[in-house]
């Protein structure tokens, strides 16, 4: 039950009786009308801008018009109250049985509530796509965590989602993991290699590899030139690369439905798809042989001086154009993203998500350019970009592990603090904003810390119910009963103040589902636990506003179907995140 959608379905109908009476004109776009919480809790339980946005296409005043189109909603069920306010606001109080209804809705079918009916369409979300070139490091998993949460947030709103990660396993960094491994491999087989060479990866995550190397090939490998040992190391470093790469993932809870090889683009079974894309290109007049000019301030990385397979990305709103051909004959990077993008459409997706670091803000605007050229405008690219996260032990930089040789890697965070705190923090700034990592806050038992705060929220939830049953024995608290409960019992401000949280909770996954933004689901559930811990320790103080009294039991029911309402929408919104949900907190 989403209250907010009911009442701008409602309103609108007002708006559309109102126009066919005569008493606003024919033709209203509604389409900018909303009904959302108001921004001070106070002024009502709903708000609505349709006077703002339509008062000059209705030839009026905001106000004038608002007080036209409030006597006719006053009238609407559930409505107690209407006011004007301002310049043409109109805020809405509702009667205490809608919450009731909210709270029935809630408790009767809690895996149901705030989900959207399905047949949204399909959205495809790649996510990670690190280079298959040694462990992932804490950056790399702020994007895991971000696209995982958000492949949640859309199945939730009623999407279809794949989700997809990139295999980088074509170019010149896995020819630089081959010839990493082999010098592990050489060292496996009893060799003092003495320093990593600068330009090689120097973590001791490769060692496996050269040891396995050794077992299967012995020394072997030493005796053919490296344009034959090269493919054999690197499809054996790639393979264990992905290996590990799988299970860190694992180990924070993420899985991907579709692994997409790069190299597959080249030689797939469907042939040689970058040619295909640029053959198809060409056919458009979209490709063509032509000198850029130079660059304007800073390098540009793809600039050549000479004359070249271009790419009108102009065409498509991208600043120069872009080349496809390197000088020695290959594809470009960008080719193949061309080319992968494509795939993306021809399998069904006609939106696609790519979640990347910060670092590669620059290349945001020409594949927009690309999805727009090859899918003629039939499918839409949100590139969300995740800024970088800098780790800390208590304010202190944190910089290295062995394990990568350079950087600490995911695992070693998850492994120290678990994943849910990595989770959660993860999620708790917007993703384009750099986050701090605090390995000892993280952890702490404290309303400072926000993963503990919530979660603790939720245990507290289940220790009230526990508390329920010792109290009652044999009581029945099911969510069928606790729907039976007399709800017009929740009569204080606190309970009000819980209820209009619970009934947010609809709302927040469809507009944090169509922003793409899951952070605003994470800050929702740290606000509804806040609103919760505020009346535990009211009902700490105060006995009539304890959850569980022996003396007046129906009033203890009302107040579990609260509880239990407040639960069930915490241990929802954690697990669009990812994040446990614990009955104790240890």
């Amino acid at each position: 039950m989403n209250i907010f959608d009911l009442y701008e379905q409602r309103l609108k109908a007002v708006l559309g009786r109102l126009s066919a009476s005569g008493g606003l004109p024919a033709g209203l776009d509604l389409s900018r009308v909303v009904v959302e919480p108001p921004r001070d809790m106070s002024h009502g339980d709903l708000a609505t801008n349709a006077a703002m946005v339509l008062a000059k296409e209705a030839k009026t005043s905001p106000r004038a018009l608002a007080e036209r189109i409030s006597p006719a909603l006053a009238e609407e069920d559930g409505v107690a109250a209407i006011e004007v306010a301002g310049p043409g606001f109109i805020n809405i109080r509702l009667k205490p049985e809608v919450y009731a209804d909210v709270l029935k809705s809630v408790v009767s079918a809690p895996e149901a509530y705030g989900r959207g009916a399905p047949g949204k369409g399909k959205v495809n979300v790649e996510y990670v796509s690190a280079n298959p070139t040694g462990p992932m490091h804490v950056g790399h998993g702020r994007g895991a965590v971000f696209g995982d949460a958000l492949a949640n947030l859309l199945a939730a709103a009623g999407h279809e989602v794949t989700r997809e990660y990139y295999i980088n396993d074509a170019g010149a960094q896995v020819d630089v993991l081959g010839r990493s491994a082999y010098l592990r491999y050489r060292e496996a087989l009893g060799e003092d290699i003495g320093e990593i060479p600068p330009g090689l990866y120097p973590g001791d995550y490769l060692k496996p590899v050269g040891e396995a190397l050794a077992r299967a090939h012995g020394g072997k490998l030493l005796a053919m030139p490296e344009s034959e040992w090269l493919p054999i190391v690197r499809d054996a470093a790639i393979d264990a690369m992905m290996a590990m790469i799988r299970d860190d993932l694992a180990a924070i809870g993420i899985h991907h439905d579709v692994f997409f090889s790069e190299r597959s683009l080249g030689r797939g079974p469907e042939g040689d798809q970058i040619a295909a894309t640029i053959a198809e290109l060409r056919g458009r007049d979209l490709v063509y042989e032509g000198r850029l000019p130079p660059p304007k301030g800073q390098p540009v990385e793809d600039w050549e001086d000479r004359e070249q397979t271009l790419f009108r990305a102009t065409a498509f709103g991208d600043d120069i154009d872009r080349p496809l051909l390197k000088s020695d004959g290959s594809y470009t990077y960008f080719a193949a993203d061309i080319a992968y993008h494509r795939s993306k459409f021809l399998r069904g997706f006609p939106v696609m998500i790519d979640v990347w670091g910060a670092d590669h803000g620059g290349y945001v605007k020409r594949m927009h350019a690309a999805v727009k050229a090859v899918t003629g405008g039939a499918a839409t690219l949100d590139v969300k970009l995740c800024q970088m996260v800098r780790l800390l032990r208590d304010g202190e930089q944190v910089k290295m592990s062995k394990r990568s040789g350079d950087f600490v890697t995911l695992r070693d965070v998850i492994d120290e603090v678990g994943p849910d705190p990595v989770r959660f923090m993860m999620l708790f700034r917007k993703n384009d904003a750099q986050l701090d990592f605090d390995l000892a806050k993280v952890v702490e038992q404290s309303k400072d810390n926000p993963v503990f705060y919530v979660q603790y929220a939720h245990a507290r939830c289940a220790s009230v119910f526990r508390q329920a049953a010792e109290a009652f024995p044999g009581r029945d608290f099911s969510g069928a009963a606790l729907a039976g409960a007399d709800l017009r019992l929740l009569a204080s401000g606190a309970e009000a103040e819980l209820m209009r949280w619970l009934a947010q909770y609809p709302r927040v996954i469809t507009a944090a589902a169509a922003a793409h933004e899951p952070h605003r689901v994470a800050f929702y559930l740290y606000d509804l636990a806040s609103a919760f811990h505020s009346f535990w320790n009211r009902g700490r103080d105060d006995y009539g506003l304890r959850f569980v009294n022996p003396e007046y039991p129906e009033l203890t029911m009302a107040r579990l179907a609260l509880v239990g309402a407040v639960r069930a929408v915490l241990a929802s919104g954690l697990g669009l995140l990812g994040v446990g949900a614990p009955d104790e907190m240890r």
